[in-house]
């Protein structure tokens, strides 16, 4: 098979040195042309580039690739980034590395085939969460832009996305829903679960029990949970 491994750090290379070891062909891609140059004999191919450039992007074989990993895990927005770049290419198959939960729901929402937790492996978990009621969870593309999770704000119950109008009001974007709910499993323990609505939709009605997962600003995002 063929692969684009995007990201050569631990994981990574890891994973491109052990597919070509298995006899697969493998594009390994890295911004770092020290990286590049120190696996060039371990991986099929290795390139230097920004997997993060559409017209970089667009030159590579995509069409006979089976499966494109985006194994990036130092830059959070990078990874978004490369991996909402190479969804809309419309790779066979998508695979992205998830730091944590928010990161790992952002990824569904855009539409990845699967998600990788090398992490996990060594229980580090990196988040940040805004000191400001309302917000769940967070992480961070910049200095500047967050993607958070945040409580529905109660004045805006019953109202549609369309409605409360958040990209002109405060300069947001909600990139998708998610409803809470609890399941019990067989041994009857109660825990909370997460449902991912998907791209959001300008007519979805919004109730007590949603969470927005919103892009922007942090002035912004603050100003947005001090409104409530």
């Amino acid at each position: 098979m063929k692969y684009i491994v995007v990201g050569l750090g631990s994981f990574g290379s890891a994973l491109a040195v052990k597919l070509t070891e298995q006899g697969n062909e493998v594009i390994g891609i890295d911004t770092s042309m020290d990286k590049v140059e120190s696996y060039k004999e371990k991986i099929s191919h290795t390139i230097c580039m920004d997997a993060t450039d559409e017209f970089t992007v667009s030159g590579l074989p995509l069409k006979d690739t089976d499966m494109v990993v985006i194994a990036i895990g130092e830059n959070r927005g990078a990874n978004v980034m490369a991996t909402a770049l190479f969804k809309n290419m419309n790779v066979k198959k998508l695979v992205s590395r998830a730091i944590d939960s928010l990161h790992e729901k952002v990824l569904y929402a855009i539409g990845v085939h699967q998600i990788v937790h090398p992490e996990q492996e060594s229980a580090e978990r990196w988040a940040k969460k805004l000191c400001l009621k309302g917000i769940l969870d967070s992480f961070e593309l910049s200095e500047e832009f967050s993607i958070v999770e945040i409580n529905v704000p109660t004045q805006f119950y019953g109202k549609t996305i369309k409605d409360i109008n958040i990209r002109e009001n405060f300069n947001l974007l909600i990139l998708t829903t998610m409803s809470a709910s609890e399941e019990k499993n067989l041994l009857g323990t109660s825990k909370q679960v997460f449902k991912v609505h998907g791209v959001a939709d300008p007519n979805y009605v919004l109730h007590k029990e949603d969470i927005l997962v919103v892009y922007g600003a942090k002035k912004d995002i603050n100003r947005f949970v001090q409104s409530k």
